[in-house]
């Protein structure tokens, strides 16, 4: 299955894949009119410091402890994508807890959202790969083992 994987060392931390993600997910067509202004909610964070800088998104791990983890059951994994339903979500935060990836975060609306690679919105690349100035982001299938 194809994932979004990040190239550190190319990672620039402009923070532009936090910008395309928040666009995307906004359901706007306009950028400047979904995002000026306001605070950005993306489902990608740039995290580190200085000269190290790096995408954190979800993994959509083989066996996701976020999925074990939601009271609701708010949280599923379907051919390989882990979603989250927002009508199910009750905010309680437990799978941002347990998460070892840090990939979860609420949304303005206290309701969890994560990575889900943008299958629902754009078509192609998810927003973060195709905003990415530095190509430090890519959407490809990998080997176990890489």
């Amino acid at each position: 299955m194809k994932r979004v994987y990040v190239i550190e060392e190319w990672c620039l931390g402009c923070h532009l894949c936090e910008y395309n993600c928040a666009f995307a997910n906004s359901g706007m067509k306009d950028m400047a009119y979904a995002l000026k202004g306001k605070k950005i909610f993306p489902r990608i964070h740039v995290e580190g410091e200085d000269k190290i800088t790096f995408a954190v998104s979800c993994r959509h791990c083989e066996d996701p402890m976020c999925v074990k983890s939601c009271i609701a059951g708010a949280i599923s994994k379907a051919d390989g994508v882990v979603k989250i339903n927002r009508d199910k979500c009750v905010g309680c935060l437990t799978c941002m807890l347990v998460c070892p990836y840090g990939a979860l975060a609420p949304a303005e609306d206290g309701i969890m959202q994560k990575c889900e690679l943008c299958l629902e919105n754009t078509s192609g690349s998810p927003a973060c790969v195709k905003g990415c100035p530095n190509k430090a982001i890519v959407y490809e299938e990998r080997s176990a083992d890489q």
